[in-house]
C-alpha cells in the first residue's frame, strides 16, 4: 500500500490533503529549464485595447492635419498601400485633425493628449512607441497577430510561449490568466486569442469571469467535504495513470494536472481575488471602478495582485475602440473607462518595487488613418491603419522616459525607428530572458516559433 493510499485510507483524506498541499508547493519548470540571457522582468500585465487605439488623437501628435483640415491626403504619402473596403471605396479621402488638445510631459517632452491626464502623468515612467507596424489590416487578423505571431488562428498565444518555456512560478495559480472588462460591445473577442494552439493544453490562458466569483465552482456542491474531494481526485488520478500506461498520450497527464490545479484553486482564488484587506489609498490609485466586478478598474487591481502572486502573463483585453464613426463622443468615454486604471496600475506596482521586474504594455491590434472615414462631419470616424500605431510600456527593463521612433508629418508612415510585430514579441521575450529563436516546438514537421522565422530584438527600447 502506498503512503498516499495509506493516508487517505486512514486519515480520512486530511493526510492526503496535507501531501498534496507539500507536492504542490514547488514551481513546475518551464523546458528551457532555466534563461537563455540575463532577465530584466519575471512576468507582464498586458493592458490590450481592442478595437484600434487612435494614436492621432492620443499619443502621436500631428498638428499638419488640423492645418491641413478637410484637404485631401497626397497620394505621394498613401502610395500604393492596401486599404480596407471602407476607405477603398471612399471618391475622396480628407485629412481630419484631431479636436483634442496635447501637450507635452515629462522630461522627455512626450506628447498626450487631454484625454489622457492620469496617463501623462506618469510620463516619465513611460516607454512610448510610435513607430510600430502591422501587415494586419483587419480586426481578427490583427488581433490575432498580436497575440500568437500569425494572423490565422491557431498558433500559442504569447502567455502560452511563457508558461512552456519558463513554467509555473506559482503551482497553486495558473501561469496564464484572462481578464476581459464585463458589458463591452465591439469585435468579439474568441478563446483562440489565450489558447495555447499545438503546445500542451496546460499552457492555455484561464479566462476570469467578470464577477464577484471568477472562477466557476470554486466550492464543494452540498454534502461534499474537502476530504472526500481530494479522495476522489486520488481514485481519478489512478485511473488516468492506468490509462496513460497503456496508452502514453500527454494530454492524459494534462488532464491530471488540469484537476489538480483546480483542486488547488479552490483556496488559491478567493485569496488571490479578493480585495477586501486592500486599503483605501491603493484603491484610490485604480479610480471609482475599482469595486465593481468586471469594470477595467478592478481587473488592473487584479492584475497587480495576480502578478505578486506569481503568475507570468495577465492579459486584459478592454474592447469597443474601433471608431469608423462618433469618434469624438465614444473616444473620451474609452479613455475615461482606461485611462486613471492604467495609470494607477503603473503607480501601484512603482510603489510596491514591483515596476522593475513587471513589464506593462498598452496597445492595440493597429492604429487608425488621419483621414476620415467617409465624409467631414462633426462626429467622424477614422478607418484601420496598420502602417503606424502607437503603444506605451513601463518597467521591466525598458528605457523610462523616453520616445521612440517617428512618424511623417501626416501621421501616416514610419519614418524611423519602425517595429514590426515580431520585433515587439523579440523584444518582450528578450526581457523576460528567452532567445526568440531558441524558444521553439516541434509540429507537424517544422519547429515553430513565436516570431515564426523572422523579428529582431530592438536594443533601443531597452535599459
Amino acid at each position: 500500500m502506498s503512503r498516499r493510499t495509506l493516508l487517505n485510507r486512514f486519515g480520512m483524506g486530511l493526510g492526503g490533503m496535507a501531501l498534496s498541499e507539500m507536492l504542490a508547493s514547488g514551481a513546475e519548470k518551464g523546458v528551457m529549464g532555466g534563461n537563455h540571457v540575463a532577465p530584466k522582468a519575471k512576468r507582464i500585465i498586458y493592458l490590450f485595447m481592442s478595437g484600434g487605439p487612435s494614436q492621432v488623437d492620443l499619443l502621436d501628435y500631428k498638428p499638419l492635419l488640423n492645418q491641413r483640415h478637410g484637404e485631401q491626403l497626397p497620394d505621394s504619402v498613401r502610395g500604393a498601400q492596401r486599404l480596407t473596403g471602407m476607405s477603398g471605396n471612399q471618391s475622396s479621402i480628407p485629412l481630419v485633425g484631431s479636436p483634442f488638445k496635447f501637450s507635452q510631459h515629462g522630461e522627455s517632452g512626450a506628447w498626450f493628449s487631454e484625454l489622457l491626464p492620469h496617463t501623462a502623468s506618469i510620463a516619465d515612467d513611460l516607454c512610448v512607441v510610435k513607430s510600430m507596424f502591422t501587415e494586419a489590416i483587419n480586426h481578427g487578423p490583427g488581433v490575432t497577430f498580436l497575440q500568437t505571431g500569425s494572423q490565422i488562428a491557431g498558433r500559442p498565444s504569447f502567455g502560452s510561449w511563457l508558461s512552456y518555456g519558463l513554467g509555473q512560478e506559482n503551482a497553486n495559480l495558473p501561469s496564464f490568466v484572462v481578464l476581459i472588462t464585463k458589458d463591452k460591445t465591439g469585435q468579439p473577442l474568441g478563446s483562440h486569442l489565450w489558447g495555447g494552439g499545438f503546445l500542451p493544453s496546460k499552457h492555455q490562458g484561464v479566462l476570469f469571469r467578470a464577477a464577484k466569483d471568477p472562477v466557476l465552482y470554486l466550492g464543494n456542491p452540498a454534502g461534499v467535504s474537502e476530504g472526500s474531494r481530494r479522495m476522489m481526485l486520488d481514485r481519478l488520478k489512478e485511473l488516468h495513470e492506468h490509462q496513460f500506461a497503456g496508452t502514453p498520450d500527454v494530454e492524459i497527464q494534462n488532464r491530471i494536472d488540469h484537476y489538480e490545479m483546480a483542486y488547488r484553486m479552490q483556496s488559491s482564488i478567493p485569496e488571490a481575488t479578493g480585495i477586501e484587506e486592500e486599503p483605501e489609498s491603493v484603491l484610490d490609485l485604480y479610480g471609482p471602478d475599482v469595486k465593481t466586478p468586471g469594470t477595467f478598474a478592478a481587473n488592473c487591481l487584479q492584475a497587480r495582485r495576480m502578478a505578486e502572486r506569481g503568475v507570468r502573463f495577465i492579459q486584459l483585453y478592454h474592447q469597443d475602440w474601433d471608431h469608423h464613426g462618433g469618434l469624438p463622443g465614444a473616444l473620451p468615454k474609452l479613455c475615461k473607462e482606461t485611462d486613471q486604471a492604467a495609470a494607477g496600475l503603473v503607480r501601484d506596482l512603482k510603489q510596491r518595487g514591483m515596476l522593475e521586474d513587471t513589464l506593462v504594455v498598452w496597445g492595440g491590434e493597429f492604429g487608425r488613418t488621419n483621414y476620415c472615414q467617409g465624409k467631414i462631419q462633426p462626429n467622424f470616424g477614422r478607418d484601420h491603419h496598420p502602417r503606424c500605431f502607437s503603444l506605451w510600456m513601463a518597467g521591466g527593463g525598458v528605457k523610462p522616459g523616453t520616445v521612440h521612433g517617428e512618424t511623417c508629418e501626416f501621421g501616416y508612415n514610419v519614418v524611423s525607428g519602425g517595429v514590426h510585430v515580431h520585433d515587439f514579441h523579440a523584444t518582450l521575450l528578450h526581457l523576460l530572458g528567452i532567445d526568440h529563436e531558441r524558444l521553439t516546438y516541434r509540429f507537424q514537421g517544422r519547429r515553430f516559433r513565436l516570431t515564426d522565422v523572422h523579428g529582431h530584438v530592438v536594443k533601443e527600447l531597452l535599459v
